[in-house]
């Protein structure tokens, strides 16, 4: 089990938002609720990361791909896989064109998500492709979903769109073949601050043929204690808007701490 750190940008501001309320689709200034607004910027916190060798954070533009406050969150974003290059994996507009300069900026992965969905399906096509582009080994796959009834069904464009692809242990198989991670934020809970989605973690927690890392609602240190008891202490996991690093009661040095003591 290991902490995966997060800097989440947004309109060139590292930011803590909640998930869900992202309303830019179609329209450049939607703004999302906002739970925390860093006046720090995004090489601050890589060099925290960089210090207490927290490898495998990610690093999320979540502005709209194409738009001036896209290009402003990438500057951050580029200084902060310079800071910690190789520590941190980058998300937000990647697709197979422009993948490979990520990881030469000094991202360890690119995260993917809507580039290899059309019409709410897997391109299968497209996952080959950027797979080809960087390697296996330097691609994660965000599978972050919502529940639909008793089922977890992918959401993309910033969680906007909810797919047809229902996340089951076949579908993870056949997606595991062109990826080494997976990262799964559980959009219904991600930063409200009012706990995990349990059930989803303990659905996830099954899985072993690659890693996933949970991310989405840790409000205290039994959640992740939860996390650690649900999983057998295999399932990775990060903190956002509860850290004390972006304004919440969660003392990470403490988190550091207790999961390298493990």
């Amino acid at each position: 089990m290991r902490f995966r750190p997060c800097i989440d940008i947004h309109n060139g501001k590292v930011k803590q938002i909640v998930g869900d309320t992202i309303s830019d689709l179609g329209k450049a200034d939607g703004q999302p609720k906002e739970n925390f607004v860093a006046d720090k910027d995004a090489a601050y916190y890589a060099n925290i990361y960089k210090a207490d060798n927290l490898n495998g954070g990610h690093i999320i533009n979540l502005n709209m791909k194409g738009t001036k406050e896209y290009k402003a969150s990438m500057k951050e974003a580029i200084k902060a896989l310079s800071t910690f290059p190789n520590g941190m994996q980058y998300g937000g507009g990647v697709d197979d064109k422009n993948a490979k300069e990520f990881i030469d900026a000094g991202a360890s992965h690119v995260i993917v998500t809507s580039f290899v969905f059309n019409d709410g399906r897997v391109d299968y096509d497209a996952l080959k492709r950027i797979s080809n582009a960087v390697g296996r080994e330097h691609l994660v796959l965000d599978l972050s979903c919502t529940r639909v009834d008793d089922k977890y069904v992918i959401v993309t464009d910033r969680w906007q769109k909810v797919s047809k692809e229902i996340i089951t242990y076949n579908f993870l198989d056949r997606l595991a073949y062109y990826c080494d991670e997976f990262l799964i934020h559980a959009a219904d809970v991600e930063g409200r601050q009012n706990g995990i989605d349990r059930d989803l973690v303990g659905f996830l927690a099954r899985y072993k043929r690659v890693p996933i890392t949970y991310a989405g609602g840790v409000s205290d240190y039994g959640d992740i204690e939860l996390i650690s008891y649900l999983s057998d202490n295999n399932m990775d996991f990060t903190v956002g808007s509860c850290l004390d690093l972006f304004g919440g009661n969660l003392s990470y040095e403490r988190i550091v701490k207790r999961i390298t003591t493990r």
